[in-house]
């Protein structure tokens, strides 16, 4: 089970992946459990993304449908 925190991570990287820390303790647990993965851009940058993994608990939880 994810903690409240864990989960408002993953609401944020599901609607603003730009806001997101990459050095979030939280986002670490997203990747360790599957939840979200790190997407290298062209220009360098990081960008966290939802996996369907994530997607499923979100809506799951009625965050998304």
């Amino acid at each position: 089970m994810l903690s409240p925190h864990e989960c408002a991570t993953l609401i944020l990287v599901n609607d603003a992946p730009d806001q997101i820390e990459l050095d979030r303790a939280e986002l670490h647990t997203l990747l360790e459990h599957q939840f979200v993965t790190i997407e290298p851009l062209a220009s360098g940058y990081q960008l966290p993304r939802i996996t369907p993994h994530g997607h499923a608990f979100l809506h799951a939880v009625g965050r998304i449908r």
